[in-house]
């Protein structure tokens, strides 16, 4: 696609971004079910594990449920994660509710619990897509995930979930300096297995991650991973890069289906297992990240309400952005990223893509 016809269709996108700013549309709802994980990523966002915290119970989840379905004639899809969600004992009972109640969901999951039994659950009440997490061949994934036979566990219930009729059983990577040379032969793996998508995305500074010492990837890491999916899909092969960021003009919607666009407050939202209410669950957890909790707060008013943080521009908030000819397209950037104490982001390809 020529450089021309992609700088019209982010003028297209800038202007639409702003209109969202002021008419959002929730698309994807977020729900957080718990912190407590079966495995202990070296990467976690959230820092899951053996987690002792307040999870909302069924019961506020189904009255939380009515009253989406009630305020949003449109309602938008459920995205359940954690930790790891199949942990809650409940699980199958939140989600049958919901399914009955007219919602579309998927969720993300280290794909360890998922047994035929499991699978076939899962069918029953409705799930159409799922990610699970491959991070490497089996020692280095086991090691990354410090989950000693996650590797095995996870690959058997991939080909659990393949067995039944889902819309989209995706594989979702994390890139590190660890397991980038792995790339080829998991190509191999996720061929063999025939998933349905996917999803490659690099390590991110938040979480654990920020203390992780020789994961993160250099500049000659980035263009590998970036001209590897790329060549994937001109292949014709389902493999795409996440959400996360701009990438410039050379590698912009050659790497995914279409644009960088930061859902996080103008079509995502979330409730934490605590029932706070945020944006992206990848975001930062501090005050002013955090809009509202649905024991205090009226969800609903939240939405469209408040969540002002989201829907201004990142880029004028930095003299380094301000600076970028490339300002109007990233707009500083994605808010998972974003160094909120020094308003400035984490991550950005300028000067290494672009």
């Amino acid at each position: 696609m020529s450089e021309e016809i992609k700088r019209n269709h982010l003028e297209l996108l800038r202007q639409y971004r702003q209109k969202l700013w002021k008419e959002p549309i929730l698309k994807y709802l977020f729900l957080e079910l718990t912190l407590r994980c079966n495995e202990r990523c070296r990467h976690c966002g959230s820092s899951c594990g053996d987690v002792c915290t307040e999870e909302m119970t069924k019961e506020q989840y189904f009255v939380f449920l009515d009253k989406i379905k009630h305020d949003f004639p449109t309602l938008p899809m459920l995205c359940v994660t954690g930790g790891e969600p199949l942990l809650r004992e409940d699980f199958f009972d939140i989600l049958d509710y919901a399914n009955r109640l007219g919602f579309a969901w998927g969720m993300t999951s280290n794909g360890t619990l998922i047994t035929p039994q499991v699978a076939e659950r899962l069918e029953n009440v409705g799930m159409k897509t799922i990610s699970v997490s491959i991070d490497g061949l089996e020692e280095t994934h086991d090691d990354f995930r410090r989950s000693k036979g996650g590797f095995q566990k996870s690959i058997a219930g991939i080909r659990n979930l393949l067995q039944r009729n889902f819309q989209t059983v995706q594989v979702t990577t994390v890139v590190t300096k660890k397991n980038i040379g792995e790339l080829e032969d998991l190509f191999a793996l996720m061929y063999d297995l025939d998933v349905d998508s996917w999803r490659v995305i690099n390590i991110e500074p938040i979480g654990r991650a920020l203390t992780l010492d020789g994961y993160t990837l250099d500049n000659d890491d980035y263009r590998y991973l970036f001209d590897f999916i790329r060549k994937k899909r001109q292949e014709g092969y389902p493999v795409t890069y996440g959400c996360q960021h701009y990438l410039g003009m050379d590698y912009e919607r050659e790497v995914r289906d279409w644009y960088f666009l930061c859902n996080a407050g103008i079509y995502v939202a979330s409730v934490m297992a605590n029932g706070d209410i945020g944006a992206c669950l990848d975001i930062e957890r501090r005050k002013e990240t955090i809009q509202g909790n649905i024991f205090k707060d009226d969800f609903t008013d939240v939405w469209y309400n408040r969540f002002q943080l989201f829907r201004t521009s990142l880029a004028e908030k930095n003299t380094r952005c301000k600076d970028c000819p490339s300002r109007h397209f990233c707009d500083g950037g994605a808010y998972h990223s974003w160094d909120y104490d020094n308003n400035c982001p984490l991550v950005c390809f300028k000067d290494v893509l672009f």
